[in-house]
């Protein structure tokens, strides 16, 4: 082969279009990755733009001014409006231990282990099963689960296997989050001043606004729901901007399903909450001590704790529990700000399908179908 100049610039020249050729194809395969990409954000998108504290704002007079994730979803919406909507002032359309809408309250039977199931594989379809195998576990066996555990530990609902358990947690499982309710202890306290000082809802009630009784041996338990099994209840969250700052900023905060609560709890004195379990031990309870007089305690699995203002008690109330106030009138109440938070043993990726599976009104939905 000879050797020019023109030669030379013949092999630059089909050296340059070999590269442009390539660069056409790498760009079309570009656009069609960045294509499928948008296209699963998109659909992802649709199934979970509606998660609680994340979205489904109320626009108009409904929207809570100057809230993050102020909200109000149309199960919460639908609910209030049924045969226990003249209960809307006192609690907010909720009525949940007193009719079949709790869903802690239905019967955890063979027909509730088939919906749990048939969501399981509706998540897989759409997600994947990667991930899945203990939450596949927990649904296939749920039946025999529940009727196994020991008398110590036994969630009413839903059992996830081979998650670490004992009654009561250290702080530093969930630190971020304990260290920022305990931060927020001040706001939050005088956020419970204003709500339970108000003067009662209507004629013949002692309770404030937004405030429910709960039923008790002796004494009276009294809670103010912020969000109950997953939903917001809107007209508490409009009387609690700073609280419900502080439940946008947590982590580990069970925000997109039933398990998932948040509230200010009053035990006067006297009062006593019976031994009960909990509906599932993928959570842990979380107690801020906002007052706390002496003579009352807390017992898990048979190991009492004491509260104490301004710090967290972390316990998995899936185990058998009570609490009780023994002190006198002079001591006043026992207040504790209460938040659901996730289990920190339970991984990220089931999480995300527990939250589909347990989306406030889905095997609600299935049920009727």
């Amino acid at each position: 082969m000879e050797w020019s100049l023109e030669n030379v610039r013949e092999m630059v020249a089909g050296g340059m279009q070999s590269i442009r050729e390539c660069e056409v194809c790498a760009f079309a395969i570009a656009m069609c990755v960045l294509l499928l990409f948008m296209w699963y954000c998109y659909r992802v998108g649709r199934e979970h733009g509606s998660s609680p504290l994340r979205g489904r704002y109320l626009a108009g007079p409904g929207r809570i001014g100057g809230v993050v994730g102020g909200f109000m979803s149309s199960d919460c919406r639908g609910r209030g409006k049924g045969k226990h909507g003249s209960m809307l002032e006192e609690q907010n359309g909720f009525a949940f231990c007193q009719s079949s809408e709790c869903f802690r309250c239905t019967s955890a039977g063979e027909s509730l282990n088939q919906r749990l199931y048939h969501s399981l594989q509706d998540y897989a379809k759409r997600y994947t099963w990667s991930g899945m195998g203990r939450v596949h576990k927990g649904v296939r066996d749920q039946g025999r689960y529940l009727n196994s555990r020991p008398t110590i530990q036994r969630p009413e609902v839903f059992f996830l296997p081979d998650l670490p358990s004992a009654p009561f947690f250290s702080r530093e499982v969930q630190r971020h989050d304990v260290e920022l309710l305990e931060q927020s202890f001040p706001a939050l306290l005088a956020e419970f001043e204003s709500i339970y000082h108000q003067p009662p809802a209507r004629s013949g009630s002692s309770l404030p606004p937004g405030w429910k009784s709960n039923n008790t041996p002796r004494g009276q338990w009294w809670t103010y729901y912020l969000v109950n099994q997953g939903t917001p209840l809107v007209l508490n969250v409009r009387r609690c901007p700073r609280a419900w700052r502080v439940l946008g900023q947590l982590r580990t905060f069970i925000a997109n399903n039933v398990f998932g609560n948040a509230c200010f709890s009053v035990l006067t004195p006297g009062a006593l909450i019976t031994e009960h379990y909990g509906p599932t031990n993928v959570r842990l309870r979380c107690h801020l001590g906002l007052r706390v007089p002496p003579s009352c305690e807390l017992v898990v699995g048979g190991e009492p704790q004491c509260w104490s203002e301004g710090s967290c008690l972390l316990f998995d109330d899936s185990f058998l529990h009570r609490a009780f106030h023994e002190g006198g009138a002079e001591d006043g109440p026992r207040v504790v700000f209460m938040v659901d938070l996730w289990h920190p043993n339970v991984a990220a990726a089931e999480r995300q399908a527990l939250d589909y599976i347990f989306t406030p009104g889905r095997l609600e939905d299935k049920e009727g179908k």
